[in-house]
């Protein structure tokens, strides 16, 4: 076996086993965010450096494409943004850091394998390792609220529901292609779509990926989760596991072909669905997080526009908005974490102000806050435009329209955050000092969303080129 293709999962695989290393003897908070930060960052090095490897290995159960390493730069430049958000976080345990941080590696790692893994069983077994440390993440909060216990009890039960509906659609699928490789399977899924055993058999297989990316019916975790999770955790959540469900989501559309009526059908209705329900329920949210929390339900809605073209615009579409739905989320997050000095939740209110608290926050949630709601020139707008026009394409106009209203009903939340951060006095609310590489992540997130949908020519032609190796 080539290790060259393995090297940024061994590398992740070696930082986790670094920091069990680190829980057996007492070490400060500094030196754990500090080894942290340093061994995310060769990450991302290293990641980028296999950027253009390819080949098959594990009996060919496992393959590393464009597709699927244009995924694995976005999850390690994804977890070293997290570490850097979280510098001097005080709602995680000091004792328990290097568990949070070897917890953290290892569900980065088993999302690194969902987005490789052409083999079913294979995938199962990435999907729940990546699941199994977010269960033991939820709960690692200083006991700020009594939520957090429920937040990780209904995490691991629909989690648990999802699992196993995901299970039984893998064994319809095999029952009928006599394989478990997404190759084999390929070949066979045009004669058999016409049979409803191979309908609801992939149904059920991304009733998965469904549950993180939080489609409508699989949402009800969704605020509950991130309202009573540390707000370190919750933005690891709202980013990192809907990048692997998504790249899982377009390679097993892939299987399905244009030819699959009832399939787009389903995700048709499930994308109408997910966009009206997260937006209409975020207007009324006072939380923070409960408000990110229903904007994700919501812009899981606008990726599966990406999915149902089943082409190759499509895929980039929604390959393109997700990286930009992983700047402009964490942008937010990293306001919330830096309002939030002792690990509280925030209410809009706690907002109030805050361009005389801290200028460069209020600019940093006013990109992101525009970057989702949609206003040009952000990445959030080109996001939409290639999303909804790929769904145009394929003659999709209710829904477009659909998504279109949907918009313009979340600019409202949206912009009601920015009111509060440049409209409100601070009414006594204390200064908030950014350390200088806050300062460098503040402006860095603000030009990346800025940029990308200013320029977004470069990547969404990497993306297109990576969608043709799942489609061709």
């Amino acid at each position: 076996m080539d290790y060259a293709l393995f090297l940024p999962e061994i590398y992740l695989l070696l930082t986790a086993l670094a920091f069990f290393c680190q829980s057996l003897w007492k070490s400060s908070a500094r030196l754990n965010q500090g080894i942290a930060l340093i061994l995310s960052g060769v990450g991302v090095i290293i990641t980028f450096y296999s950027i253009n490897l390819t080949g098959e290995i594990f009996y060919k159960a496992y393959r590393i494409d464009l597709f699927s390493q244009i995924f694995k730069c976005l999850i390690s430049l994804g977890l070293f943004l997290i570490i850097t958000i979280g510098q001097r976080i005080k709602s995680i345990e000091d004792q328990y850091q290097p568990e949070f941080f070897m917890f953290l590696n290892l569900c980065s790692l088993g999302l690194m394998l969902m987005v490789s893994s052409v083999e079913l069983l294979t995938l199962f077994i990435a999907m729940e390792l990546s699941s199994y440390s977010l269960y033991i993440l939820i709960p690692i909060r200083k006991e700020i609220n009594v939520g957090k216990m429920e937040a990780a009890i209904k995490y691991i039960l629909f989690g648990a529901a999802a699992t196993g509906i995901m299970l039984f659609g893998m064994s319809y699928i095999f029952g009928i292609t006599q394989s478990t490789y997404l190759a084999d399977i390929l070949n066979k899924m045009p004669e058999l779509l016409g049979q409803p055993v191979a309908v609801i058999g992939l149904l059920f297989i991304l009733c998965g990926f469904f549950f993180k990316l939080a489609v409508v019916p699989f949402h009800f975790w969704t605020p509950d989760v991130y309202e009573g999770a540390a707000n370190i955790t919750v933005s690891f959540i709202a980013t990192m596991p809907k990048l692997a469900a998504t790249a899982l989501l377009l390679r097993l559309v892939s299987l399905a072909g244009a030819g699959a009526a009832d399939l787009i059908q389903v995700l048709v209705l499930l994308a109408a669905v997910s966009m009206t329900f997260g937006n209409l329920a975020a207007l009324v949210q006072k939380d923070l997080k409960r408000l990110l929390a229903y904007s994700s339900i919501a812009h899981a809605g606008y990726v599966m526009l990406g999915a149902l073209t089943m082409n190759t615009v499509g895929f980039a579409a929604a390959v393109y908005h997700i990286t930009g739905y992983l700047l402009m989320n964490l942008a937010c997050f990293l306001v919330l974490c830096s309002v939030s000095r002792e690990g509280e939740n925030v209410t809009v209110n706690d907002l109030s102000g805050l361009y005389r608290r801290s200028p460069l926050l209020a600019l940093t949630l006013a990109v992101g806050a525009f970057a989702l709601a949609g206003i040009p020139p952000t990445v959030g707008f080109t996001g939409k435009f290639f999303l909804f026009t790929a769904a145009l394409s394929q003659g999709h106009l209710t829904l477009v329209i659909i998504a279109a209203v949907n918009t313009a009903v979340s600019i409202f939340y949206y912009l009601n955050i920015v009111r509060f951060a440049y409209g409100k006095d601070p009414d006594g609310l204390p200064e908030v000092t950014l350390s200088f590489s806050n300062r460098l992540l503040n402006y860095g997130l603000i030009v990346a969303i800025i940029l990308m949908g200013a320029l977004p020519t470069l990547f969404i032609d990497l993306a297109k080129t990576a969608c043709e190796t799942i489609l061709s």
